[in-house]
């Protein structure tokens, strides 16, 4: 039925509102009729039923077993009159014939039913005129010598008539007025919602920053326009990063291209020994290397940018598990003479991806092995505390100066690169390690001061949800 309906939202809430409101009326109106018709017919039945008492005592029977009307007596009533609340009154004999009736019948008769019929209220007509009447048997010895029939006009009571085409008629405007109060109160209520509508048509891709206004109420409507203002900036943001990510991206591969690019030049442009040769080969091939390892860490990092990964759920030891991490940076270790102490308590047991775990574990000891001095030191402390594993990686490196700290994460961020040079990097390691800690529910913290060291905490679960 709605679908046949205008499809604007405003018509929409006023024509629902006015089906359950009409509905509410329509009983309200039936209920006042029938309240209004039960009382008129109950005053009515009252006074036919007194009429019909008092002329059944002016009946007596005489010794024939016939009955005698005190005629006198009942036309004394004025039942001559038909100007005030005329009643009619017809006596009947055992053959239903017409014994008398009262003058203001004149040539009209009232209609006698069968038996059937007998003490009970009827509506009937008389020269069309509405009328109630009742009929009842007159009694002697227990056989019927008569009927007595008393009607009165229901003209004076044409109030619920009356009353039945006002209901009716008022109703259809009634619903009318309502539908059109209820559109126009329904217009205001959804004028946020034309707000919504003007202002997100207003955005586009490059027109992100506008917001919707807050409603002063703090109703649905406004969690509807926070909610979408929220959307919106998690979208500017997404875009941002994306941006942002794009162009570090396309820096970072045309930096190392640029310089093969430069290398290869300088070789054509005069013969070269081998030994030149051999030199620019090497350090272009170190330069493709270079290459090859951020194209690595980007689609690794695109990877994870879907929270939805299909990680496994299998146990970790991650005391095994960093043993062997750091097996893997012998070399390393060895060329810069750094002396790393493990302190590690045995079988801290997690359900988690190892996998995931390890890649974690290889950027943030490659970055403390890459951060620290000569002749360094790196601790790795695995403890427990409480219903959590404690794993720490405390270097006495560079450092990270305070205002650095909260940019750290951030993808191709490098701090303060141009004061240690000769460390190579693509500032893509602790944004991959700050993914793989969110997706799979680790908490880390990072601590540090300049030239004085960097202390990394990841906190596991000893019981990680799947």
């Amino acid at each position: 039925m709605i679908k046949f309906f205008p499809s604007s939202f405003k018509n929409r809430i006023a024509f629902n509102y006015i089906v359950s409101g009409s509905i509410l009326i329509a009983l309200v109106f039936l209920f006042i009729y029938k309240i209004v018709e039960y009382s008129v017919n109950q005053h009515v039945n009252e006074e036919v039923e007194e009429e019909l008492y008092k002329h059944l005592d002016d009946v007596t029977i005489d010794s024939n077993d016939t009955y005698l009307i005190h005629v006198d007596q009942w036309r004394a009533r004025e039942h001559n009159s038909i100007s005030v609340n005329p009643v009619f009154v017809e006596f009947y004999d055992n053959n239903k014939l017409i014994i008398d009736k009262s003058p203001n019948l004149k040539n009209a008769e009232l209609k006698l039913f069968d038996d059937s019929y007998n003490d009970k209220f009827l509506n009937s007509k008389l020269n069309n005129i509405p009328i109630r009447q009742i009929q009842t048997p007159i009694l002697f010895d227990g056989k019927i010598i008569g009927y007595v029939v008393v009607a009165m006009s229901l003209e004076d009571f044409e109030i619920v008539s009356i009353l039945k085409n006002i209901l009716v008629i008022s109703f259809p405007i009634i619903v009318i007025l309502l539908f059109l109060f209820a559109r126009f109160f329904a217009g205001r209520s959804i004028k946020p919602v034309s707000t919504i509508i003007e202002t997100s048509s207003l955005i586009t891709k490059d027109n992100l920053n506008t917001r919707i206004p807050l409603p002063d109420n703090k109703d649905e409507l406004y969690v509807l326009s926070e909610n979408i203002n929220n959307l919106l900036d998690r979208i500017e943001n997404a875009i941002q990063r994306e941006k942002q990510f794009t162009s570090d991206a396309s820096h970072e591969l045309r930096t190392p291209l640029a310089v093969i690019k430069g290398t290869l030049e300088v070789l054509i442009r005069k013969p070269r020994t081998t030994d030149e040769y051999n030199e620019k080969i090497i350090y272009c091939i170190k330069e493709v290397d270079r290459i090859n390892n951020l194209v690595d860490q980007l689609l690794l990092l695109a990877r994870f940018e879907n929270q939805n990964h299909n990680r496994k759920n299998e146990e970790v030891y991650l005391d095994a598990l960093i043993l062997d991490t750091v097996s893997l940076f012998s070399n390393q270790l060895k060329e810069k003479e750094i002396t790393i102490k493990t302190d590690l308590q045995q079988d801290c047991v997690i359900k988690s991806d190892s996998y995931l775990i390890s890649i974690a574990f290889n950027n943030l000891i490659s970055n403390a092995i890459k951060y620290s001095n000569i002749n360094g030191n790196i601790n790795l402390i695995l403890t427990t505390e409480g219903n959590r594993f404690l794993f720490k990686i405390k270097d006495n490196g560079v450092g990270i100066s305070k205002d650095d700290l909260n940019k750290i994460f951030d993808s191709f961020y490098r701090s303060n690169p141009s004061s240690h040079p000769d460390v190579k990097g693509t500032g893509i390691g602790l944004s991959i390690v700050k993914r793989l800690c969110d997706l799979l529910q680790i908490e880390i913290i990072i601590q540090s001061e300049l030239t004085i060291g960097t202390e990394v905490i990841l906190m596991f679960n000893k019981s990680n949800p799947k």
